[in-house]
């Protein structure tokens, strides 16, 4: 996966908060929470609800790592 939540994770730690209570916040499953964990898509809802409550740009939430192997300027359907 190019994008990881590894900024939103650092944000909790400088915030003393935790996964489980930004969950509750944001009043969404855990499911959507441990897809977070792993790395894989959220909807752009989720995230504007955790930049809202956050108060944080999207960047300090998500943050793309091009994958390695494509050439630059291409994409991977042409």
């Amino acid at each position: 996966m190019p994008f990881n939540y590894k900024p939103l994770l650092k944000l909790l730690i400088d915030r003393d908060m935790t996964r489980e209570e930004l969950r509750k916040t944001v009043k969404a499953g855990p499911t959507s929470f441990a897809r977070i964990g792993k790395n894989e898509n959220v909807s752009m809802d989720l995230l504007d609800r955790i930049c809202s409550a956050l108060r944080a740009p999207i960047q300090n939430v998500i943050e793309h790592e091009p994958e390695t192997g494509r050439e630059e300027g291409t994409r991977a359907d042409d």
